[in-house]
Order: structure tokens, then C-alpha cells, then sequence
């Protein structure tokens, strides 16, 4: 399929100060084993969400170049150094050491932004019998974990609100990933109204969002990550993206005569987006899946952003007759 991929992913809300130093945002990325957890709860089904217009010609890609090179130097001062020296890509995890390095290098990263980590005693919540004894004479029944604190001493902790526990593996899994490096994850399930009242109103630390676009992109990018929409309650900015180059950027992609000038401004704004660590990108698949009797013909070409099932397609008397035949065999 050539449809484009929507950019899934663990949405940080930049209204929380945790999230707003880019190196915990990064940090966050590097912790998440994408390539275990598919093969552990996806049967390695899916593919990284590498780009904010994944699987089409608006994907920033390589280094930036040409007309998109130019529109990016524009802003030179404001972007991160490595926007223009190095291709931005997500972690990949294909060995053992490679997650380890990865979870190195995201608690460097979160040590260079305040955060210090260290073996504490915490209570263990599954406390039974032996350790309530244990408590009663005086002994420690605690266990050490690893907690992650800021300057004023406050542990990292993280609340994934969501609408259902259709992910619940998935976090568990990210969480399990988090802890090694000192942060807490705790899963909030709440249902369809309250989960949408306290997304309304941004009342969430990280929520699991799509961002579904077009091969024309527009208008709706303004809604997306333009700082006008980021303090209006219910917006699409659920980030709380408030950035003048975004800002200048989304201008760029309305406002372009040709479609040339559309791709460009389109793969800078992605390739900003990436550098700017505003989500932990999930999966896609590459794909449609469809499953059917083999009584339907179609178009021998189809369309470029669908299967057109079934709306294009037609019931095959003949195919349907054969396979009668095969079935009753």
C-alpha cells in the first residue's frame, strides 16, 4: 500500500516540565525496545514508524538537501546541530547489548538534565506475612530499586492514560524498560468519557495518539503543531507544541505554489518534528491485510491509497463457481 503511515506513538504532554528538555524526551526513545516487544506481542508483524509521513515521498529521509536544505538553513540558529549533520533514525535494538547501550545512554542523557539515579529501599506492595513479621521486629522487609530523582528530590514517574486495555502488553512492556533506568510507569485505565474530558482539557502525562495525513498536506498541520492550537482546550495539539519555526514551517507547506515546494517544506517539517523528540514512535503496516473467499475479481491496477475492498470490487460467478467445486471436493 502507499497510503501514508500516521504517525503512532507515546505522546508527551510538553505542558509537564519533565517533558520539556529535549534530552529526557530523547532519553524516553532510547528506552523503548521496539524490536523485542514486536516479536513478543506483535509475532513481528510490524514495521518502526520512522517519520511523521512514513511510507511516502513527504518522509524526510537521509540529510537534508536541496530545496529542503535551504528552507531548513533559513532557521539555522534555532535547530539542533545534528538536525543537518546526522540522519535522524529510531534505536534499534537487535541484540542484547544494543538495548543495554541504549538504556546507557538514555540515563547519560537524563544525568546531563538534572536527574540523578540511585539504588534505593522501596516498600514492596506485595508484602505478605513473613515481611509484616519481618516489620514488626524491627527488620527491613524493602527491596532496592532503581529511582530516578530530580533536583528537588521529586522521583520520575509517568502515568499512560488510556481509554481501554487494548495496549496493556505493550506498556508493560515499555515499562518494564523504563524502570532499568529508574522510572516509574504506572497504566491508567480509565473509560471512553473520562478519558476523553481529561484529553480534552491535556490533563495527562503521555497518551498513546495518532496524527493521520495526507499525501496533500495542509491546513490541518496548523491543528496538529501550531502554537495557536496549543492552549485551546479539545485541539489536535495535544502535545501543547508551541515552536515560531513549526509555526513558520506549516506557513511554508499552506502557503506553497507546486508541489515540489510542497515536498520540500513537508520533509522539513517532518525532520523538525523528529529532531524535536515530541513522541516515542510506535509501528505500521505496510500492508492491508485482507482476508476473503476467493469469489471477487477487481481492477487490475488498483487505487494507490486503498485496496477498494469491497466498494470496488465485483462478485466473479466463475471464481464463485470453482470454488464450489473445490469446497465440495
Amino acid at each position: 500500500s502507499n497510503t501514508v503511515a500516521r504517525m503512532q506513538g507515546f505522546v508527551m504532554n510538553l505542558r509537564r516540565p519533565a517533558f520539556q528538555d529535549v534530552r529526557v524526551r530523547q532519553a524516553l526513545g532510547l528506552a523503548f525496545n521496539f524490536e523485542e516487544l514486536n516479536k513478543q506481542v506483535m509475532f513481528g508483524l510490524y514495521t518502526r514508524t520512522g517519520s511523521y509521513f512514513d511510507n511516502s515521498e513527504l518522509k524526510a529521509s537521509a540529510l537534508p538537501e536541496g530545496r529542503e536544505l535551504e528552507i531548513l538553513k533559513e532557521f539555522e540558529s534555532e535547530l539542533p546541530k545534528d538536525l543537518f549533520a546526522k540522519e535522524w533514525k529510531n534505536p534499534v535494538n537487535a541484540t542484547p547489548e544494543d538495548i543495554r547501550a541504549h538504556l546507557k545512554d538514555a540515563l547519560a542523557l537524563l544525568k546531563e538534565a538534572g536527574w540523578t539515579v540511585n539504588d534505593e529501599e522501596v516498600a514492596d506492595p506485595n508484602c505478605g506475612m513473613m515481611c509484616k513479621m519481618m516489620r514488626s521486629v524491627g527488620l527491613s522487609s524493602a527491596k532496592k530499586a532503581r529511582v530516578l530523582r530530580n533536583a528537588e528530590g521529586k522521583p520520575f514517574e509517568i502515568e499512560f492514560l488510556v481509554p481501554g486495555e487494548m495496549f496493556n502488553a505493550h506498556l508493560s512492556h515499555y515499562i518494564a524498560s523504563l524502570e532499568l533506568i529508574g522510572i516509574k510507569g504506572v497504566i491508567r485505565v480509565v473509560d471512553d468519557s473520562q478519558y476523553i474530558k481529561r484529553r480534552n482539557v491535556f490533563d495527562f502525562d503521555v497518551v498513546i495518539e495518532g496524527f493521520a495525513q495526507s499525501l496533500s498536506p495542509g491546513n490541518e498541520q496548523r491543528d496538529f503543531w501550531g502554537s495557536a492550537s496549543a492552549d485551546i482546550e479539545g485541539s489536535r495539539n495535544i502535545m501543547g507544541l508551541k515552536s515560531p519555526v513549526i509555526d513558520k514551517l506549516i506557513d511554508k507547506i499552506v502557503f506553497a505554489k507546486d508541489r515540489a515546494e510542497l515536498v520540500a517544506a513537508t520533509k522539513a517539517l517532518d525532520r523538525v518534528l523528529l529532531w524535536g523528540f515530541y513522541a516515542v514512535p510506535h509501528w505500521y503496516n505496510p500492508a492491508e491485510w485482507i482476508s476473503y473467499w476467493d469469489r471477487f475479481g477487481h481492477p487490475q491496477k488498483l487505487p494507490s491509497q486503498t485496496s477498494g475492498f469491497p466498494s470496488i470490487w465485483w462478485y466473479d460467478t466463475a471464481k464463485a463457481s470453482a470454488l464450489e467445486a473445490n469446497v465440495k471436493k
